[in-house]
């Protein structure tokens, strides 16, 4: 269904060929447009579009051309396609390009009319705006055309009365009305179906009133409550109440098909009856075996009409209104009659129970004829045979027949008696309990008796349900919003006052029914009792037939409109796309019809049918409209408290209010009439909603949930923003800085994998990346490139925000993304970026400068830092690491970030067969063993469960390798800035120093393995210079061996730098020892020098430090707690 804008000539003033040259035909829609600068005339602008555009046209008088603009939602001519949601108010400057701007008054503005109309061309589209119902119109011109010219459509021309107050009120009154409101007002009685009604209407009422604010703020294209809940509430909403209250509009046709049925096989061709009952207790089987066959052929007969030619249907319409309207009044001129002259309707009476009136004429025992007393027919269904001496019921012997008027007259006082309820159990006998009654019953053979029975067991809840549908229909006059002069008048006043007066009828048929019939008449469902008349047709003037007649052709008007509506229904969810397994059902025949939405309906309605009871029906499409009902006020609830600016209702009489109540009274009345039919249409809603937010199309409508959510973030943000989070809230909430290549695409996709491991789906992600240039000539490279993150966040599964930065260089977009990710509360705590490994090979020196600056940064900030060495090593989201660990290097506490992040990552499922195993290293003064119990304790507390370990580290004297490791470093640093190297060069350079490495770290393996791994690796100045004088003391001959073995270069190293290389070397040994086989390693990041000169030797000495392991993540805390012993 391709929604189209289409300017088509109609009837407008005389014009000449210079004068139509501004009023071409211009279709807007996404194919080419086919027509350009000027038309010769209409007819020939009409063949024109004829030939490039599926549009809406009819040539006219040639003289007279003004285009309208008009909304087409006509389906294409294969009857398939996916809508577009497109408007007037949206600019289409594909269309105006061809109209050159001449003028010089707004010349400053010229540049501007590429993109942006002027206001008086705006204006004339707006003007000219007219809103196409998607429905018979449509449908009856592609029948009638048949693929030759189509017409031109007429301005919709329908008024309140018309277009919304009738169709209102065909749909409210039906088929309850005429079968089931005498029984449920003899059932629970005039008080309590007062309320039953009041309750009712009352949430229709208020649900019209929400209705009506939401139809009113704007133009509501063809589509009714399905549009008006979608566009407010999401499209997740939207398809699963439009679903809902297509399920509910199909159990309609179900439910008026059996009413159909019932009328025709009780009350107009009874002897049709294909099942017969031979006893009396299989009258009701055999009801409902006739109701399913019958009703299942009334169904494809239904069905094949709606196929055949929906325009009949429509033009039906009105015939079948005036049904119901007749119906209606003279059931009030029976009434008025009855004052006068009641009706002659006795109900037979047996002590106090009444009697099937079926198979006898007398209401009498015995008869006088001819000088003799002879037995009746009554007799012999309570006796054996119709001799005066045979064997009688029990009860039929003990008590009198009486007759009692059906219809004693509106003023005999009856009213008192039907005040009251009298609910009770399936197979209760109906009695009229100021009778006299002599005992004798046997309840095992009454069933047999000709008794009028209850035939399900009644109470309050139950009669909710059966009634509500009498008041559904409230939609009628928005579904059909295309049809109207003024949509967004007469939709409110139309509604409202079709609910008041259908209200007024249903409210004063309560009363009148109490006060003119007899309670046991009322409780007759099928009017039994009055030789099977139906009950409410007694009343009726000038014939029961009228009531009989009216009702058949309303409930029959009533399902062709259902299966007219129903199929339309799903057709416009389906072509909205936002339900993928539904797309079957948008399609359809050339002119629109949809083919297999209308097999579809048929098959639901026919489960309805199967079921074949009314009273059994009703409750369940009661469900279905009442959670639409719900969302509706929901809508209407949400957007008046958002106070969005586009909430601009022209209905003025709502409130927030009244919409929470009239919520609140569709969930109550859902658990009231049936808690678990309530609960099942909750569940499928549910299911509906979850299906389109995990499966559905994108779609954005500016829906009210939508901005619902951006409330309640701005709530929270503020709030947050009160005060720092606790220490039992941390969570580390991330800026993963990444680095795309010269196409954009991403360098370390590994590294969102870690974050989602690492996240599992909470908390802050926010994936940052910045691009060196300006932002007006990197407009479109920012874009892509963020295109791509998302695309590799989306694979990775990574649940985020992406943030992409042009700045005029890296260092400082860097800063800018750390100083300014995040809003509010919801910044980061913590910075997630790879490790720059080839900084060695690098021509710029800027790289590792930018990764030191950011270290740097992330300090001052009191962010963590967690850098990840080998990134592209890590495990991705679908590997499942074996058994193995995760090794944590615990030397200087700084938060307990350390202690953190591998209970995180185990909760993911790539690293939970993982154990965590954590190193310690105890000072030359510690007591290893007591450091290991108390670690233990620690841990314990924390409720983390690891393996501990303390490695016992004395201090040695520094290595000839640890100096020649310095010199090197030095060496190098200095050769670099002093001389400009060529990259093959450097490259040439930095393989040789790592191949020295690998030998030198070979050898020390080697020694570690022999020698204790004892080290002391904490330096402090006092420290330092204590060790330094102790071992000059107790080791004065090792120490004069080694000084007379120094070389002359070495006594020129900065000796800091030696420390620290030592340090690096003899952590590294350990570590390796301990963890080279770890799934990962973790350990805590040394901080950078202060002075900024020693930049590259700290880079030399994490190199040193990270040598030979091969997944490393480097931690640095951001100088707080993040985990605490305490609950």
């Amino acid at each position: 269904m391709g929604e189209r804008f289409v300017v088509v000539p109609v009837d407008g003033g005389a014009g000449v060929a210079g004068d139509r040259e501004h009023s071409d035909a211009v279709v807007s829609d996404p194919a080419p447009p086919s027509t350009g600068g000027s038309a010769g005339g209409g007819g020939a602008a009409a063949e024109e579009i004829e030939e490039g555009e599926d549009s809406v046209f009819e040539p006219q008088d040639p003289n007279t051309v003004v285009p309208i603009l008009k909304y087409n939602r006509e389906p294409n001519k294969y009857g398939d396609g996916v809508p577009k949601e497109n408007s007037p108010f949206i600019n289409n400057t594909e269309n105006d390009k061809g109209n050159s701007y001449d003028g010089t008054n707004m010349a400053l503005f010229e540049e501007e009319m590429e993109s942006n109309p002027m206001v008086s061309s705006l204006l004339n589209k707006l003007a000219n705006y007219t809103n196409l119902t998607q429905g018979a119109q449509e449908h009856e011109e592609a029948d009638e055309d048949e693929g030759s010219k189509k017409k031109a459509v007429k301005s919709p021309q329908m008024g309140t009365f018309m277009g919304v107050y009738l169709p209102c009120l065909q749909n409210i009154l039906g088929v309850i009305l005429f079968l089931r409101l005498t029984w449920i007002v003899g059932t629970a009685g005039i008080l309590e179906s007062l309320a039953i009604v009041c309750l009712c209407c009352s949430c229709t009422m208020l649900t019209a009133i929400s209705m009506s604010a939401i139809a009113t703020n704007g133009v509501v294209p063809a589509g009714g409550s399905y549009y008006m809940i979608s566009r407010s509430l999401g499209p997740e909403f939207g398809g699963a109440v439009g679903l809902c209250f297509y399920l509910g509009t199909t159990f309609a046709g179900s439910m008026y098909i059996l009413g159909t049925i019932e009328i025709l096989l009780t009350y107009i061709v009874p002897k049709a009856a294909i099942f017969v009952a031979e006893k009396k207790e299989d009258e009701l089987n055999a009801l409902l075996n006739n109701m399913r066959v019958y009703g299942t052929c009334c169904l494809a007969l239904m069905s094949v009409v709606v196929f055949v030619g929906v325009k009949y249907v429509n033009k039906l319409a009105l015939v079948f209104l005036a049904c119901v309207i007749l119906s209606i009044l003279s059931i009030y001129a029976g009434v008025i009659k009855t004052i006068f002259e009641p009706p002659d309707f006795p109900v037979c009476m047996l002590g106090n129970r009444t009697l099937q009136n079926l198979n006898f004429d007398k209401c009498l025992k015995t008869d006088f004829l001819d000088n003799m007393t002879v037995t009746t027919k009554l007799w012999s269904l309570f006796c054996d045979g119709p001799e005066l001496n045979a064997t009688c019921n029990e009860y039929f012997d003990n008590n009198n027949v009486t007759m009692v008027q059906g219809i004693p007259g509106l003023t005999s006082g009856v009213i008192s008696a039907n005040m009251w309820s009298v609910y009770g159990p399936l197979g209760m006998m109906v009695e009229n309990n100021e009778l006299s009654s002599l005992g004798g019953s046997d309840s095992a053979q009454d069933i047999y008796m000709p008794y009028v029975i209850n035939d399900i067991t009644t109470f309050f809840t139950l009669l909710v349900g059966i009634y509500f549908p009498s008041v559904t229909g409230i939609m009628a006059g928005s579904n059909r919003s295309g049809d109207l002069r003024d949509a967004q008048k007469s939709i409110p006043i139309g509604t409202i006052l079709a609910i008041a007066t259908t209200s007024f009828i249903y409210v004063t048929c309560v009363v009148l029914f109490g006060a003119s019939i007899e309670g046991v008449l009322l409780r007759d469902k099928f009017g039994d009792s009055v030789k099977g008349n139906l009950v409410i047709g007694t009343l009726s003037w000038p014939s029961p037939w009228v009531i009989v007649i009216g009702s058949f052709f309303s409930c029959c008007g009533a399902g062709l409109q259902s299966l007219t509506g129903a199929p339309r229904l799903l057709q416009a969810i389906a072509r909205d796309g936002i339900v993928p397994f539904l797309q079957v059902f948008g399609h359809g025949k050339a002119n629109g019809e949809p083919t297999w939405a209308l097999l579809l309906t048929g098959g639901i309605c026919e489960i309805g049918i199967l079921i074949a009871s009314l009273d059994a029906v009703a409750p369940i499409l009661s469900m279905f409209f009442l959670m639409c009902y719900l969302f509706v006020n929901l809508a209407c609830a949400v957007q008046t408290l958002l106070r969005t600016p586009n909430w601009r209702p022209r209905f003025k009489y709502y409130h927030w209010a009244l919409s929470f109540l009239g919520m609140s009274l569709c969930l109550a009345l859902m658990f009231i009439c049936s808690w678990y039919y309530a609960i099942v249409a909750m569940a499928i809603a549910g299911c509906i909603y979850k299906y389109i937010e995990y499966r559905g199309a994108e779609k954005e409508w500016g829906d009210g949930i939508r901005g619902l959510s951006l409330n309640a973030a701005r709530y929270a943000l503020i709030r947050l923003e009160e005060a720092p989070p606790h220490t039992k809230n941390w969570r580390p909430q991330v800026l993963v800085l990444l680095n795309v290549d010269s196409d954009q695409a991403v360098k370390h996709p590994r590294l969102l994998s870690l974050t989602t491991q690492l996240k599992a789906g909470k908390g802050l992600t926010i994936v940052g990346n910045v691009l060196e240039g300006t932002y007006l000539t990197k407009d479109a490279e920012a874009k892509r490139a963020e295109q791509n993150i998302k695309s590799s966040m989306s694979a990775e599964r990574t649940k985020g925000f992406c943030h992409v930065v042009v700045s005029s260089n890296l260092r400082d977009g860097m800063s800018h993304l750390i100083q300014s990710a995040g809003l509010g509360g919801m910044k980061h705590n913590t910075v997630l970026m790879a490790w720059p490994g080839t900084w060695r090979q690098s021509n710029d020196p800027q790289s590792w400068k930018n990764f030191i600056e950011t270290v740097r940064e992330s300090t001052a900030a009191h962010h963590a830092l967690l850098v990840a060495k080998n990134v592209d090593s890590f495990p991705t989201n679908q590997d499942r690491l074996g058994e193995g660990t995760i090794d944590v290097w615990w030397v200087v506490h700084d938060g307990g970030m350390l202690m953190l992040l591998p209970f995180l990552l185990r909760q993911h499922k790539v690293w939970r067969k993982c154990k965590m195993r954590i190193f310690t290293v105890a000072q030359m003064d510690d007591n290893s063993i007591q450091m290991k119990k108390d670690l233990q304790m620690f841990l314990y507390h924390l409720r983390l469960d690891a393996e501990v370990e303390v490695v016992e580290m004395h201090d040695n004297d520094i290595s000839a390798f640890t100096y020649e490791k310095t010199l090197m470093m030095e060496q190098r640093s200095q050769m670099l800035k002093q001389m400009q190297l060529s990259r093959t060069e450097r490259e040439r350079e930095a393989q040789l120093i790592h191949d020295r490495n690998t030998a030198s770290h070979a050898t020390i393996n080697d020694k570690a393995e022999t020698g204790p791994d004892r080290v002391h690796m904490t330096w402090t100045k006092d420290k330092l210079f204590a060790e330094r004088n102790r071992n000059r003391e107790c080791n004065a001959n090792v120490a004069v061996r080694d000084l007379f073995n120094m070389k002359p270069e070495w006594e020129s190293l900065n000796q800091a730098n030696v420390r620290r290389m030592h340090t690096a070397v003899k952590l590294n040994g350990v570590v390796v020892n301990k963890s080279q086989g770890a799934h990962l390693v973790l350990l805590n990041m040394p901080g950078p020098p202060r002075n900024r000169g020693g930049d590259e030797n700290y880079m030399e000495f994490l190199e040193v430090l990270l040598e030979g392991l091969n997944r490393v993540l480097l931690v640095r805390g951001g100088g707080r707690e993040v985990i605490t012993i305490y609950s």
